[in-house]
């Protein structure tokens, strides 16, 4: 019953409002606020009040001018850098080793033959110096067809306007031409190598991959051609194809513990063939290291049998190795460095831990679960990088553009590796989108960095090794440790020696953090209202509760207006005030007495109506219903 009460109280108030107009309620607050300005204007002069109006809408528009410069400060979400060093025991980097070859040209030989027959020669028709010695006459004839799924043509820009295009083994031309001008002076051709590529053969839709070298154009194109090749040979081949463990890892000693092939951890990759990662910390604990220094660091002998590289497809000789935390993919092609054959190479290494703030300061990603694209190296059971998001979002692409994926990057489901047979435009496809600056975007606006990351700083120096005085006795002993053979059978040209440790123990952290925090964007509020105003808080609020009364007073207002309206409708469908009920009756009394003039017979005595005849209009003298009679009806 109480809440009753109160609930009609309350509505009454509502109803009733604040009880004063927008001037009183301006006035009020003029006179009541704690905000400087404001009270000077209803108290002061005329001419007074006139500056002090002006001076107080100046500053007022100077304080929300500033505010909305801090908002937008705020929401822009910077952050500030801060670098901190810290020593603690660390944990040993993980390292990958691989060769420079992907695979021993003894193994893949057979594979690559017809290849090798066909650049063999194209380059003897490219560098031949007398015009007619070519290689037509080859026996056993060259395997043309392959050769035009992706030819390498000449191009002569002796005219740079209509530049000619030539087919190695289509034209009598060759790179070694000379062209004689008035019989005395000879200017020779100008003729660079191109990679054609087609979407399809025999289309006259081609692009040509232009190289400043003719032996940049060679590698390109026998790349190219491999792959199509390999792409077909399964992969537990491909493996036994490449360099093995326990030939490839002669000594390793980490610490003073020692350690061999066993314990690395084969992977194959595309670029590098077999590759092996020491401390990757996927079957077990990740390796601390005892102290800083090279005789506490990971120490490595390698071999790799240089004499097998093959030659057309490997053009530097040595180790690819790199530095990467646990559980991450190597990727070798953009963040690997190589290690000379025949040196002893001693890398010193730093730890750079970055720690960056997440959304909204940064679009960064902890664990790539937000990430709109697939992850293809997900199959490998490592972790997020940004590496492995562009290349599988390049092979999303590739598999969504040309139908077939590349064989450099792991597979979506249900896709085959692209190859000359099967794809014949294949490799105009993969042109044409690795070129492509608009999907090369989509990739960088759709993959994240990783918030927290470790990086691995190298100082790098290198010595001969071994010394021509212990050349002999060092190959003498690795060459029977591997072989069990009393022969050398290892040489300068195919030994690398690794030292890879710790400089020092102090670690450099790069984290950041919120410029602008919610406690400042307060204080610099309040800081431009006080300065400017004088005001503080209970000002804000003195100022929101005059607003709420002006809104208040116009929903009342507003509502007022309406059933104004609402009556003046209703009186437009009743001009005149509604008869009262002693008009009705009189008004009935004469109209009986107007009949009886009229020589008419008494009501009651009145005869029937003729037939036909349309009975009298009492519509006039029907009495009105009581819910429109007017308020004079209580008084009658």
């Amino acid at each position: 019953m109480n809440l009753k009460k109160y609930l009609v109280r309350a509505l009454h108030r509502l109803q009733k409002g604040p009880g004063y107009t927008y001037k009183e309620l301006l006035v009020w607050y003029c006179d009541n606020t704690n905000t400087h300005g404001p009270k000077r204007i209803i108290k002061e002069g005329p001419k007074k009040k006139l500056i002090w109006f002006f001076l107080t809408l100046l500053f007022a528009s100077l304080v929300f001018w500033q505010w909305g410069i801090l908002i937008n400060t705020y929401l822009s979400y910077n952050v500030t850098s801060s670098l901190s060093i810290g020593f603690k025991t660390m944990k040993f980097p993980a390292v990958t080793v691989c060769n420079a070859n992907p695979f021993k040209y003894s193994e893949v030989k057979h594979l690559l033959k017809e290849l090798d027959r066909l650049i063999e020669a194209a380059l003897e028709r490219i560098l031949q110096p007398v015009p007619g010695n070519s290689s037509e006459n080859i026996s056993p004839p060259l395997d043309l067809e392959l050769w035009h799924q992706i030819p390498l043509v000449l191009i002569d820009e002796h005219d740079k306007d209509n530049p000619v295009i030539l087919d190695i083994f289509e034209s009598n031309h060759t790179a070694g031409d000379n062209q004689t001008d008035g019989g005395n002076q000879t200017e020779e051709k100008k003729y660079k190598l191109a990679v054609k590529l087609c979407s399809h053969q025999g289309s006259d839709n081609c692009t040509y991959r232009n190289f400043s070298s003719a032996a940049q154009a060679v590698t390109e194109w026998y790349i190219l051609q491999s792959t199509s090749i390999l792409s077909k040979v399964p992969l537990h081949e491909r493996i036994r194809m490449g360099y093995q463990a326990e030939d490839m890892i002669l000594a390793c000693l980490y610490g003073a513990e020692p350690c061999n092939y066993k314990n690395f951890t084969q992977i194959y990759h595309p670029d590098h063939g077999n590759c092996y990662i020491f401390n990757w910390g996927m079957d077990e604990e990740a390796l601390n290291s005892s102290n800083p220094g090279a005789v506490f660091g990971l120490k490595l002998i390698l071999d790799i049998s240089q004499q097998d590289y093959i030659p057309y497809l490997s053009s530097a000789a040595g180790a690819r190795l790199m530095l990467h935390q646990q559980k991450s993919f190597p990727f070798l092609k953009d963040q690997g460095i190589y290690a000379m054959a025949g040196t002893e190479t001693s890398i010193g290494v730093l730890v750079d831990e970055l720690e960056r703030m997440g959304y909204p300061y940064s679009d960064c990603t902890m664990n790539g679960s937000d990430v709109p694209v697939k992850n293809l190296y997900s199959q490998y059971n490592t972790s997020y990088s940004i590496q492995a998001c562009l290349r599988s979002c390049f092979q999303n692409h590739m598999t969504e553009t040309c139908g077939c994926g590349h064989y450099m990057f792991p597979l979506p489901e249900g896709v085959t590796y692209c190859n000359n047979e099967d794809n014949p435009g294949w490799a105009y496809c993969y042109s044409s989108l690795r070129s492509s600056i608009r999907h090369r975007q989509i990739c960088i606006d759709s993959c994240k960095e990783t918030c927290n990351d470790t990086q691995y700083k190298m100082t790098i120096s290198m010595a001969d090794w071994p010394s021509e005085a212990s050349e002999d006795w060092i190959f003498h002993i690795l060459s029977y440790e591997r072989d069990m053979s009393t022969n050398v059978t290892l040489d300068r040209n195919g030994i690398i020696k690794l030292n890879i440790y710790f400089q020092e123990y102090n670690y450099r952290t790069i984290s950041e953090s919120a410029a602008t925090t919610i406690v400042w964007l307060l204080s610099s509020l309040g800081g431009q209202f006080g300065f400017w105003m004088g005001g503080s808080v209970l000002c804000l609020i003195e100022f929101g509760e005059i607003i709420i009364d002006s809104l208040w007073i116009t929903v009342i207002n507003v509502i007022g207006w309406c059933k104004g309206l609402k009556q003046k409708r209703a009186q437009a469908r009743y001009p005149d005030a509604p008869p009262t009920v002693s008009e009705l009756v009189e008004a009935h009394t004469n109209l009986g007495f107007q009949h009886e003039d009229a020589g008419a017979l008494p009501r009651d005595e009145a005869l029937p109506p003729e037939p036909g005849t349309p009975p009298p209009n009492y519509d006039s003298l029907r009495v009105q219903p009581l819910d429109v009679l007017g308020p004079d009806s209580d008084a009658e």
